[in-house]
């Protein structure tokens, strides 16, 4: 098998305001695979944004250590972590915060290579026109403003901007929870096709146990800030070991299928 794109073993969080300490992960261990996606599942407040905000170096761990491409990744810094960040991108929960109401689309898109100094202006206009083209938007709206689009082509927006440097792994912090269920699966497919066809690697967050089970090779399940069970999709979801595993596993057989 090859090495694992990004490996973290034993990452730890506590947030402190004043007194109160707030423990968000516990000795966190995780293994993403070059060109798959890693689910990573739990109930809110488990600590799922604290990992993947860890690993892109948006949050500082108090404990643990995590290697990209056999990098140290938390010894980086400057230009050096500018750099790596070129290929570790992130797609955000809500499609409508997450992009400046007064840019237009296509600037939105352009925007990576306005931060990292690439291109010139006619380069990143027809750079951009066919990244939007790529996830399903017509470049002729690129002039537009967010304020028109749904939430499915914000996504989409949205996820054209993340690929724009080339990155080899994206976090998806539960990238369709705010979407409708008949728009979270041509995200979901949308995702799927770009890694087939480009090679990128998902750490594919998100608390929906059947949208995990869609997209990812790997899961893991996390409760109360600590990974309780890992495995391949079908380990999981076929032959769960953890009692909080069986439990979610079992509710989401109980839920009420969508109208």
């Amino acid at each position: 098998m090859p090495d694992p794109l990004l490996e973290a073993h034993g990452l730890s969080k506590t947030f402190r305001s004043g007194r109160r300490e707030v423990r968000a992960i516990q000795d966190v261990s995780i293994s993403i695979e070059p060109g798959q996606t890693h689910g990573l599942v739990g109930e809110s407040g488990s600590g799922k944004s604290t990992t993947g905000r860890i690993l892109l170096r948006l949050v500082e761990p108090d404990a643990g250590r995590a290697t990209f491409r056999g990098q140290d990744l938390l010894a980086l810094k400057g230009a050096e972590l500018r750099a790596m960040r070129r290929h570790m991108q992130l797609i955000y929960q809500d499609p409508f915060s997450s992009v400046d109401p007064r840019f237009r689309v296509r600037d939105i898109v352009a925007e990576p290579w306005v931060i990292h100094r690439l291109y010139d202006g006619d380069e990143r206009r027809r750079r951009a026109d066919e990244l939007l083209e790529r996830v399903g938007i017509d470049p002729v709206l690129g002039d537009r403003r967010p304020s028109s689009f749904s939430g499915g082509q914000l996504q989409r927006i949205g996820i054209a901007r993340a690929l724009a440097l080339e990155p080899e792994l994206i976090i998806c912090d539960e990238p369709v929870s705010a979407l409708d269920t008949s728009v979270q699966g041509q995200i979901l497919n949308l995702l799927m096709d770009l890694q087939a066809e480009l090679g990128i690697s998902y750490l594919f967050i998100a608390h929906d146990l059947a949208v995990v089970r869609h997209i990812s090779h790997q899961v893991s399940v996390m409760r109360e800030g600590r990974i309780v069970e890992s495995g391949t999709r079908e380990a999981i979801f076929e032959r769960p070991q953890h009692e909080y595993t069986q439990a979610l596993l079992a509710a989401m057989r109980e839920a009420p299928a969508a109208s």
